[in-house]
């Protein structure tokens, strides 16, 4: 047996959040399911240390209700409470609960200090799942608990493991909010990193796989933005993530978009490129295998308009040819192909746009999670 990711969201710098004296329950839609679970906890971007009074977990029931009998209390080296750095992530000692696979789980975490604004709260926004903030007091292992507000942003917690057979798998996706899937509906779990998980555990024979969704709306390769750029971050988004064997990796648009328009943050194909280059190397120094996305079209956006020009979609199709035909990556997932407008191959097709001609529809994240072939995954990495 061996632990193996089944969630897990980008630690980033959440703005706007304060909190005092309350408990947060942050809802998982896990992939893979087992029967003993841990959670791992983030303060990577906190300014001072973040005090965590009491934390339990258990499978959710409606809204922020837990399924009764499922509630687990939740220890740190035998303690209840834990007091986490800046900068620092910590993990959970494991406790006994049956996960099924494609559940959704709660982790309830009690905060009794003080959390302004300025502390630079570390979770990840716009994460398309409903989460909840109490009034006052620890109702970390109540089945209901008052809430004061609601939040679509996940706090702290940024990932769920399971201990899984030998021979199980892990596949992280990465990429920006075409992975995160920006725009895509709130709870529905419409994801193409979700629709994968669906069809890997619908499918009656093969290997188990985890799936770990790494995406971050903004990313870019070789600029930090919205936190920290691809190479940057691939060593803590990616090849530490418990039980990694596979690696998805679709960047690059927002290179060629700069959306900030700075000159020094102009790039070429080249340097593009040279930046997935640099994570394959890491990939593959780890023993895993890596799967490059093609970028997708984005001819006359309008999320940002004028941010299209041909300079960019020259580099767009400079690299997705280099994608396809270099041999780098250990295959190709070809995302461009799947949504593309036949009649029009630089537009996506229309059933397929959310109708910013940048990010997909839910139609489209699914199309997405759908036209990758699962036998990718059934390799010995």
């Amino acid at each position: 047996m061996s632990w193996v990711g089944t969630w897990s969201t980008t630690p980033v710098q959440v703005e706007g959040v304060s909190l005092a004296n309350q408990t947060v329950r942050m809802i998982a839609h896990v992939s893979i399911g087992g029967s003993r679970v841990r959670v791992r906890l983030s303060n990577a971007y906190g300014a001072r240390k973040l005090h965590i009074g009491a934390a339990h977990i258990g499978l959710r029931g409606r809204a922020m209700e837990i399924v009764d009998g499922s509630d687990r209390r939740l220890t740190f080296g035998g303690r209840e409470s834990i007091s986490i750095p800046a900068g620092a992530l910590v993990v959970s000692d494991p406790v006994d609960l049956e996960v099924p696979a494609l559940s959704d789980l709660a982790v309830s975490l009690y905060l009794p200090a003080e959390v302004p604004a300025s502390f630079q709260v570390t979770g990840h926004g716009n994460a398309h799942q409903t989460n909840y903030i109490s009034t006052p007091g620890d109702f970390t292992g109540m089945s209901e608990m008052p809430v004061q507000e609601l939040t679509a942003a996940f706090l702290f917690v940024t990932g769920i493991d399971v201990e899984a057979p030998a021979g199980t798998g892990g596949i992280v996706t990465v990429g920006d909010s075409l992975t995160d899937c920006n725009l895509s509906r709130l709870d529905a779990n419409h994801r193409w990193p979700d629709q994968l998980a669906r069809r890997l555990i619908a499918r009656a024979d093969g290997r188990q796989l985890g799936v770990m969704n790494q995406g971050l709306g903004g990313n870019r390769i070789l600029h930090d933005g919205r936190g920290d750029c691809g190479v940057r971050r691939f060593d803590r988004d990616v090849l530490s993530q418990p039980g990694v064997t596979h690696v998805i990796i679709l960047l690059g648009i927002n290179d060629i978009r700069n959306r900030n328009q700075l000159p020094e943050e102009f790039v070429t194909a080249d340097d593009m490129i040279g930046g997935l280059q640099q994570m394959i190397v890491r990939a593959h120094a780890r023993g895993l295998t890596i799967l490059g996305g093609t970028l997708l079209t984005f001819d006359h956006e309008t999320f940002n308009p004028g941010f299209y020009t041909p300079e960019g979609e020259a580099k767009r199709q400079a690299v997705n040819a280099w994608v396809r035909q270099s041999g780098a990556f250990d295959a190709v997932i070809d995302f461009e192909a799947a949504l593309r407008d036949p009649a029009e191959p630089t537009r996506m097709l229309p059933e397929y746009d959310c109708g910013d001609h940048l990010h997909p529809s839910d139609a489209g994240y699914l199309r997405m999670g759908d036209c990758i072939d699962l036998a990718l995954f059934d390799n010995n990495a």
